[in-house]
């Protein structure tokens, strides 16, 4: 499902369902969760599994993916990727570094945010934009699907940056007719060779239960605009 917002030179897996494959981590993966929670241990299970299933799909051999200072992945060099996991689902996405620069996946359920979350992760612009399902239409919950963007948004400039991004940094818009949305930067620009990374252009999708958002950063030089997909690309949203 997540391949279906990515460009074809990402590589994706995924897993549904609860249980989990055996022998899904390796032993520096172990020794990081010996002391964790079994939830922890079943989502970080999850996600590395996912990992190495999307890392071969590049013909990358099995490698330890321990996180960051802040939580994030640490691919092997030359790669670049994001993880995502909720109940029931998880997924990885990696890419080569000289044809992706950033890649931020997130998966979230079909439902509404808990009361009060929309207000903490959401500015006062971004809940007034939020699209209106059309009277008689299915309902979207856009709340979740903000919040959801949001994180794919995170995931893709952290790794990339090393500057963390509030909730509040960044504002976002749907376009509830393509399945894209887009990211304004509120905070200074990343340099992307002669230009400026100032916002990202994402895709969202509803899956079995599911909301899906995906961003990526292409690594083609002069390229500014996708016009058969709605991924970010290096150059500006201005």
């Amino acid at each position: 499902m997540i391949d279906e917002l990515l460009p074809e030179t990402v590589s994706a897996a995924e897993l549904f369902g609860v249980a989990l494959p055996a022998a899904a981590l390796l032993p520096e993966e172990e020794r990081h969760v010996s002391r964790a929670v079994h939830e922890r241990v079943r989502e970080f299970s999850a996600g590395r599994w996912c990992a190495r299933r999307a890392m071969a799909g590049l013909g990358v051999p099995p490698v330890p993916v321990l996180p960051g200072p802040r939580g994030e992945p640490g691919w092997p060099s030359g790669l670049v990727g994001a993880l995502t996991h909720c109940e029931g689902y998880a997924a990885a996405v990696v890419a080569r570094s000289a044809e992706v620069l950033a890649l931020g996946i997130d998966a979230e359920p079909a439902r509404p945010l808990p009361d009060g979350v929309l207000e903490a992760v959401a500015l006062p612009g971004e809940r007034a934009r939020l699209p209106h399902q059309p009277d008689g239409a299915p309902s979207l919950p856009w709340d979740r699907m903000l919040f959801s963007a949001k994180e794919s948004v995170y995931k893709a400039w952290f790794p990339m940056t090393g500057r963390p991004l509030g909730f509040e940094d960044a504002f976002l818009s749907f376009d509830p007719g393509d399945g894209t949305f887009t990211a304004r930067l509120l905070v200074p620009g990343w340099p992307l060779g002669d230009d400026l990374l100032t916002g990202f252009r994402g895709r969202w999708a509803v899956r079995s239960g599911l909301l899906l958002t995906a961003v990526a950063v292409l690594a083609v030089p002069g390229v500014r605009t996708s016009p058969a997909h709605g991924w970010a690309v290096a150059g500006a949203v201005r």
